[in-house]
């Protein structure tokens, strides 16, 4: 199967289930939804490339095999999170500057967007599965990255829970565990664990995937992640200043002072 087919395809299956899921949305009245498909979508994208070559070889099992277990933990994790809070305070600006317009709106600038994101940074993912080329070092060290970024993504996602289902962290900064080391420690890991899939594309020579990851990286650092976040917890938690004073950003690293 060529790689334009299956890129063919999963752009096409992803345009209906955004439209579907938009539909959704406008049923609930909540475009929150499309956060938690974040990571499924990427694990539908994975299986359309799987069951469209045919006879997969150990690079493709092995790429659908991570990025279902990675897909369907962040969206369970999201689901759980935002269950019963409403609509997002971001799809909420959104709602109120628009006005009457937000239900087309909302299909371009959250579903469909969203989409492309989507089908864009996925493109590692489908030229590793479809490829025949054999397993190499790229693909040991893609596995390695993978399982280190979903450690610091997966554990700081389960540490930030657990310190918001206590009582006493009202007002508080999380700074034990992994978030001693990073402010971050849920993006750094869905980053790094981006890089290592995109190695099972080099690993096939498809450089020029790289523009995904990087991505991705900038999505989290500068966009939906660090960035949008730190805005508002400066504001509401005093201890914060003292803990970005401290803690590095991004990259984990020992506290300073």
């Amino acid at each position: 199967m060529e790689l334009a087919t299956v890129l063919y395809r999963s752009a096409a299956l992803l345009g209906v289930v955004m439209v579907l899921l938009w539909g959704v949305s406008l049923r609930l009245r909540d475009a929150s939804i499309v956060d938690p498909f974040w990571g499924t979508g990427f694990v539908l994208v994975a299986w359309t490339a799987f069951l469209s070559v045919g006879a997969a070889g150990a690079r493709a099992t092995l790429v659908v095999a991570l990025t279902t277990l990675w897909g369907l933990r962040l969206s369970v994790h999201l689901l759980a999170r935002n269950l019963g809070h409403g609509e997002d305070a971001r799809y909420q600006a959104i709602r109120k500057r628009v006005g009457p317009r937000f239900p087309l709106a909302s299909l371009v600038i959250v579903f469909l967007f969203q989409g492309v994101l989507l089908w864009g940074i996925s493109m590692p993912l489908q030229v590793a599965i479809t490829s025949p080329a054999p397993l190499g070092p790229l693909d040991a060290v893609g596995a390695a990255l993978w399982a280190v970024g979903l450690f610091f993504e997966a554990v700081g996602d389960l540490q930030l829970t657990r310190f918001r289902k206590d009582p006493s962290s009202q007002g508080k900064v999380l700074d034990t565990g992994l978030w001693r080391y990073t402010r971050h420690p849920n993006y750094f890991g869905d980053a790094l664990l981006w890089w290592g899939l995109s190695c099972f594309a080099l690993a096939t020579g498809a450089w020029w995937t790289l523009f995904a990851p990087a991505l991705m990286t900038f999505l989290l650092l500068r966009v939906s992640g660090v960035t949008l976040l730190e805005k508002s917890l400066v504001h509401r938690r005093p201890e914060y200043r003292a803990y970005v004073a401290r803690t590095s950003a991004f990259i984990p690293w020992w506290p300073r002072g």
